[in-house]
Parts: C-alpha cells; sequence; structure tokens
C-alpha cells in the first residue's frame, strides 16, 4: 500500500509552499491538495507543522528556513516541484531586522532558489500599500502602522522589485486587510498601485487566488491589489485577471 502511495503522488503535479504553516500558506496547502496537487510544505519545524495539518500522502514536509540562502532551499525545493508559491511573512517582534530578513532577503533568495533548480513559475503573496509612497500615500494611517514594524512594505516592495527582474514568470497578489473567517464578499481586483476601498479579505479568498493563478496564462508577470466587497458579482479568477489592464 506503501508504495502505490508513492506511485500514485508520482503522478502529481508538485507545488513548493513556503511560509506553509501561516494563516494564509496553511490555506494554499489546503486548497492545493483539494484541487489535486501534491505538496511540498517549507517549513522551519518539521514537527510543528505535522501537527497543524491532517496526515496526507500528498502532502510532504521539507526543513526551509528562508533566511538561509538559496543553495539550501534550492535543496528544500528539489527537482520535482513546478512551481513556487511563497506566503512567507516575519513573525512580529521587537527585532526590527526580521521585515528584511524575511520578506526581503527572504524572497530574493527563494526567487534565486527557483533559478538554481529551474523552477520557472513564481506566486508572491505581498500585502496592500506596498509602494504607497509612490501612491501618495506616505500619509495614510495603514501605512504608517504597517511600516511601524521594521518597514515591512519597504522591505517587501524591494523584494517585489527583485522578483520583477529576474526573469521569473510571475504573478504578486498584493491583498488588503486580511481576516481567518470565510469569505463574506466577492473578490475585487485591480492593476497594481490602484487604491480601492472594501473589506477585509478572507485569507481563503487570498489562497483562492494564489492557486487559481498557477494555470492562468492571464496571471502571468502580472501584479494585483485585491479587496473583497460584498456588493460585488462573483467572477472567476480567470475573468478577474483576464479582465486587468496593467499601469
Amino acid at each position: 500500500m506503501e508504495g502505490s502511495s508513492e506511485m500514485k503522488s508520482n503522478t502529481k503535479r508538485k507545488i513548493f509552499v513556503a511560509g506553509a504553516t501561516g494563516d494564509t500558506g496553511k490555506r494554499v496547502v489546503e486548497q492545493l491538495l483539494a484541487k489535486g496537487f501534491a505538496v511540498k510544505a517549507g517549513v522551519r519545524d518539521i514537527e510543528k507543522a505535522k501537527n497543524i495539518f491532517s496526515d496526507n500522502p500528498f502532502l510532504q514536509f521539507v526543513k526551509a528556513d528562508l533566511t538561509e540562502g538559496p543553495a539550501k532551499l534550492a535543496e528544500a525545493i528539489g527537482d520535482d516541484s513546478e512551481a513556487v508559491i511563497c506566503a512567507s511573512g516575519f513573525r512580529r517582534s521587537w527585532d526590527f531586522t526580521q521585515p528584511w530578513k524575511v520578506d526581503n532577503y527572504g524572497t530574493v533568495n527563494l526567487v534565486d532558489a527557483c533559478q538554481k533548480t529551474g523552477v520557472n513559475r513564481f506566486i508572491l503573496v505581498s500585502s496592500v500599500l506596498v509602494n504607497g509612497a509612490a501612491m501618495g500615500q506616505l500619509l495614510n494611517p495603514l501605512y504608517i502602522f504597517i511600516n511601524v514594524f521594521g518597514l515591512m512594505l519597504v522591505a517587501k516592495l524591494q523584494a517585489e522589485k527583485y522578483t520583477r527582474k529576474s526573469g521569473i514568470n510571475y504573478t504578486i497578489i498584493r491583498p488588503g486587510a486580511l481576516k481567518n473567517d470565510p469569505p463574506s464578499g466577492n473578490i475585487i481586483m485591480e492593476p497594481e498601485d490602484t487604491i480601492i476601498s472594501g473589506e477585509a479579505i478572507s485569507r481563503d479568498q487570498v489562497a483562492e487566488v494564489a492557486v487559481e493563478a498557477l494555470d492562468l496564462p492571464e496571471s502571468s508577470y502580472k501584479v494585483v491589489e485585491i479587496v473583497a466587497r460584498a456588493e460585488a458579482p462573483k467572477r472567476s479568477i480567470k475573468d478577474l485577471f483576464g479582465s486587468l489592464k496593467q499601469h
């Protein structure tokens, strides 16, 4: 039986997820498994990860610390992953270097690791107002609040820029305020640096956009802002990406 499970897993497309035990990352993992993918979950603590997820023959845990450099990350990704979804983020603390270690250098390391392994599909979950300075939002209370923790948005923006210059086939998703509750509105998607109003968006919906983007040509080389809105019409992720006109 064990051998047959392994044989089955070899027929599934495998996706590497960074930040797999985070609030958004675990939803990405669950949705990938539900859609028939195999998942390689990059985590810092494998035992902790095993307690978060139910047993699944198509879910593999590998040690992966984004701050340890691209060589070790390339080993974790391996030659059997066809794409990488990055849903990582620093844990808030009084160490103000953490956003740069994780959200900047960590993402850069992951992009470099993709290139070392030949992976050419990269989905990055970023944040609303990442480019707030260029959008005239320096005095926006939300921009100020998020940046209190070690200039997190500045760190994320630099990582986005590196990703875009790398040549990798990217999709960068910038969600608005996040909530752990199930969706209560439909997704609104706009091109990068668009200021859009809406409600907090469910992490389930952010994960849905990330997972669906994997196979959508319409999502390639795009940066999008997403929020939820109760009165918004229900649209497919394909339609949302396809109707965009980048700035």
